[in-house]
């Protein structure tokens, strides 16, 4: 088999330049005209998000005419963000753009590479490493024009780049299809755990009115124990929860406990309660609204021991309240968030307290129907989970796909791609 020909950027393109700031000539943005885009006017996958772009008027995308942009020009960051990529569509058109991108126009008099081909090649892991190699050996996240036009990519066959194309495209569509499905469901999810939380919807089977409930008349704390990272010893079989695990968390598994949650010193750690399953362990404080009341429901713990540590609260609840599973979601429920925010007004750090919680009246459903609740939102998640698998699957193949047919080690049968 021939080998694959090697060449650079510049061998098949008729321009690689890059644009300008308009107020660095005196020239301002507007609230309309020609569109001037950003990096930040594309997704990671090079998607075009309307409403992120910019605008100039004509007479200054006259002025920056080196920059103008048409149909099949790659933009290629060389700034910040470096590698990001996309193709230019006639939609867009006009358009022009600043320094931040490179614009890499295939050649239309040699016609070597289509451009979504030259796109492709752009986003190889070959020219990702190259851009990597370049980042590590410059002080500033910067590539020169130079740089860009200097990388070498294989060039095969117009029907060959065709059908890579293909390939590569219907790939990406599915990756972004199962991206937009997940956004969805989890959309849905939310939407429903809302509803299912608050009682505004019922699960069938599900009449019983919810009563209103004093959470400190059913409550007892545990102690916890605050230990520094020197007190922490990898040898001990004592796990250890600080307020760090609780943020990055809903529930602590046995995965976690196995590898996730650092380890105390027996010794040091002796005045602390253990903690069993079905306890519920709050960050006691939140530099933002996001983290006030987060929590932790202790789904396994560790055979020799986990303690709550450094800005915990750790709670037990009495079962007949709360119901093993439903307690993690105490912290979605917008009247407990909202009781908690308002507690914790007025002070720098938004902090939780044993005072607070046990403070707090919330309506509940009985523990059947809690039950019941987390069974729905349960099922809810492990569809996800599952969409979530096949996502991080086919990126996967996509790779592997990319590795293979962007460096020529493998041909696609060029009539069955074109059937």
């Amino acid at each position: 088999m021939t080998a694959t020909p090697i060449v650079r950027v510049r061998d098949v393109t008729d321009l690689v330049t890059k644009g300008t700031t308009p107020t660095s000539l005196g020239r301002r943005f507007t609230t309309s005209g020609v569109r001037f885009l950003k990096v930040e006017t594309f997704a990671l996958d090079g998607t075009y998000l309307p409403g992120r772009e910019a605008y100039i008027d004509h007479s200054t995308h006259q002025l920056l005419r080196r920059s103008q942009l048409a149909e099949g020009d790659i933009l290629f960051s060389i700034a910040g963000a470096l590698g990001r990529s996309t193709v230019v569509e006639r939609s867009w058109l006009p358009a022009n753009t600043n320094q931040a991108f490179a614009i890499v126009r295939p050649s239309s008099r040699r016609n070597a590479v289509r451009p979504r081909y030259l796109l492709w090649q752009l986003r190889s892991p070959a020219i990702a490493e190259r851009v990597d190699e370049i980042n590590v050996q410059a002080a500033q996240a910067n590539l020169s024009l130079e740089q860009v036009r200097d990388f070498e990519i294989p060039v095969v066959p117009i029907p060959q780049q065709d059908a890579i194309v293909e390939s590569l495209d219907d790939a990406n569509d599915l990756i972004s299809a199962l991206e937009q499905k997940i956004a969805k469901k989890h959309a849905i999810r939310q939407g429903m755990m809302q509803e299912l939380l608050t009682g505004k919807t019922r699960l069938p089977g599900f009449t019983v009115p919810w009563i209103e409930v004093r959470l400190g008349n059913h409550v007892s704390y545990l102690k916890s124990v605050a230990l520094s990272r020197a007190q922490l010893d990898e040898a001990s079989p004592l796990k250890y929860l600080h307020y760090g695990d609780i943020h990055t968390r809903t529930a602590v598994t046995l995965d976690a406990v196995r590898e996730a949650l650092p380890r105390a010193a027996a010794s040091l750690a002796g005045r602390a309660s253990r903690l069993r399953a079905g306890d519920l362990v709050f960050a006691d404080a939140s530099e933002d609204q996001t983290g006030v009341g987060k929590s932790v429901e202790i789904v396994a713990v560790s055979p020799d021991g986990l303690v709550p540590g450094l800005h915990t609260i750790a709670a037990r609840f009495d079962e007949s309240i709360l119901a093993d599973g439903f307690k993690a979601y105490l912290q979605f429920i917008p009247l407990f968030r909202s009781a908690l925010l308002r507690l914790a007004a007025g002070t720098k750090v938004l902090a939780t307290t044993r005072s607070f919680i046990s403070s707090i009246t919330l309506p509940l459903p009985g523990v059947d129907e809690q039950r019941e609740i987390v069974s729905v939102i349960a099922d809810a998640d492990r569809e996800i989970s599952l969409l979530r698998d096949r996502l991080a699957k086919s990126r996967q193949i996509k790779q592997g796909m990319m590795q293979e047919l962007l460096t020529g080690r493998t041909h696609l049968p060029v009539a069955e791609a074109a059937r």
